[in-house]
């Protein structure tokens, strides 16, 4: 049976956490929607679909129905456990799950629709959506956009008052997994990272570098942009024991947190 088309999926930006984050591009894309599809990650993450749902109230117009359907998320696995080959290996078949559990509910909407993707933060910073929302175009007839969003870090910077980097310099972005390694091997090197971001890190990996680089400064944040968010700024080796025990303690009180961080060097 040949699969019904849809006419456009939109990824939307929707920004770190706050209707006041939305694009006018993003608001014009939202009101053109009629399905939008969002992972279902337990009940612990129902504050996220409910920031999203908010964000539909506040800027579709209440003439234009349109609805939500939760998709069950494939299940990763432990990535902390997985080395680089794995850890890509992993995602890889997540994001194939994810594109077959997409695909079945798409083809069971009305010929025409518009699906909806929200994405917190932008699509174009460590998202699997956009990739995500590539493999179903190969696999069912449809016109895709992608509209920005304002990102954490952006978040991150604006909330601490700090331009993120030196002038001249560079910003370096990375993860959690990669940043001890790509720290040291810049220092090896004499390369100048600039100030690093560093997203996408369950366990603060740069506790590790707190003994080897203490003058380092660290602007952290959680929950950017949203009512509980928490910030804490200092000399790495003076803030860190602080930051890890506050971490904890938002993941504990909310069942789970977002957070992102930005390391400067000492010197240039």
């Amino acid at each position: 049976m040949t699969a019904k088309p849809v006419q456009r999926i939109h990824v939307i930006g929707i920004g770190a956490g706050s209707p006041d984050h939305v694009t006018a591009q993003a608001a014009a894309a939202l009101a053109e929607v009629d399905v939008f599809l969002v992972a279902d990650k337990g009940k612990t993450k129902d504050e996220l679909v409910a920031v999203r749902r908010a964000i539909c109230e506040r800027f579709i117009p209440a003439g234009h129905p349109y609805e939500f359907v939760t998709v069950p998320d494939p299940q990763r696995g432990p990535d902390a456990e997985r080395d680089g080959t794995d850890y890509a290996a992993a995602v890889t078949a997540w994001h194939a799950a994810r594109t077959d559990a997409y695909v079945r509910v798409i083809e069971g909407l009305p010929e025409g629709a518009v699906v909806g993707f929200l994405v917190w933060g932008d699509p174009a910073f460590y998202d699997s959506t956009i990739r995500v929302v590539d493999a179903i175009a190969e696999r069912l007839p449809t016109e895709v956009t992608v509209m920005p969003g304002i990102s954490a870090f952006q978040t991150l910077a604006a909330a601490h008052g700090i331009v993120l980097h030196r002038v001249g310099e560079p910003v370096h972005i990375t993860t959690g997994r990669r940043l001890v390694a790509q720290w040291r091997a810049a220092a090896e090197a004499d390369l100048t990272l600039g100030t690093v971001v560093v997203m996408l890190d369950g366990h603060l990996a740069c506790r590790e570098l707190a003994a080897t680089d203490p003058d380092t400064t660290i602007h952290w944040g959680a929950y950017v942009g949203m009512p509980q968010q928490a910030l804490r700024h200092g000399r790495l080796a003076d803030v860190i024991d602080d930051i890890v025990a506050l971490r904890a303690e938002l993941r504990e009180r909310h069942g789970w947190i977002m957070d992102v961080y930005a390391l400067t060097p000492a010197s240039a």
